[in-house]
């Protein structure tokens, strides 16, 4: 089994500090939700979001989607080869059920994260946890924990396929963000860093490749 983590993923609630700003609170007026239901997204609360820490990073749930569909979207997950986990950046795992299919919608997609974030599900397709990345580490049992980064050796995806094919759970850590780069926390929670391209690559190229690369050793 394969476990894919998006890691410091730009998928969270508006914060509590930017929720009576105008461009937040018209937009859940709007959608005849409270401030505190409704996911922080860039296309709507860009000028609320400036105020933010880290806000370079934060508010591209669109982003996340897009990746999960790849994913999701892939034989070797339908085929049960790969678990799918989603890190937020503020230190809430969402881990998806075996072969849990994701909305193709955006609208829909954004609806089921709202309720995940906000109900913080046990059981079900989705279930949420609050810990970090190292902490899910621990939870799934890997022996091998590879960050994505271009901060990281050079390796090729076949490389990094084969490396993981000899784990019994490797996890490969892809950063769910648009810009930057991962905390200290989430590096020590890796047993090392690797780049597959000398620039940076979005996080849905970076999954689809690597999925695409494991499952041609796994398959063939």
């Amino acid at each position: 089994m394969l476990n894919l983590v998006l890691a410091e993923s730009a998928l969270e609630l508006v914060p509590n500090e930017i929720r009576s700003l105008p461009a937040v609170a018209n937009d859940a007026k709007r959608r005849g939700k409270d401030a505190s239901e409704i996911l922080l997204d860039r296309s709507f609360h860009h000028t609320a979001m400036m105020k933010l820490r880290d806000s370079e990073k934060r508010g591209r749930p669109d982003l996340v989607h897009v990746t999960l569909l790849d994913i999701t979207g892939s034989p070797l997950y339908l085929d049960g080869m790969v678990k799918a986990f989603v890190h937020t950046y503020d230190d809430l795992v969402l881990e998806f059920a075996e072969k849990t299919r994701i909305p193709k919608n955006y609208l829909r997609f954004r609806g089921l994260m709202e309720e995940a974030l906000v109900e913080r599900p046990k059981s079900g397709l989705i279930r949420a946890y609050p810990m970090g990345v190292k902490n899910l580490m621990r939870k799934i049992g890997s022996d091998l924990v590879v960050g994505l980064s271009v901060q990281g050796k050079q390796m090729t995806p076949e490389e990094l396929a084969q490396m993981s094919g000899s784990a019994r759970a490797p996890a490969l850590v892809v950063g769910g963000f648009p810009h930057g780069h991962f905390t200290p926390e989430t590096i020590s929670a890796c047993d090392q860093l690797v780049r597959i391209h000398p620039r940076p690559l979005e996080a849905h190229v970076v999954a689809s490749r690597l999925v695409y690369e494991v499952e041609k050793l796994r398959t063939g």
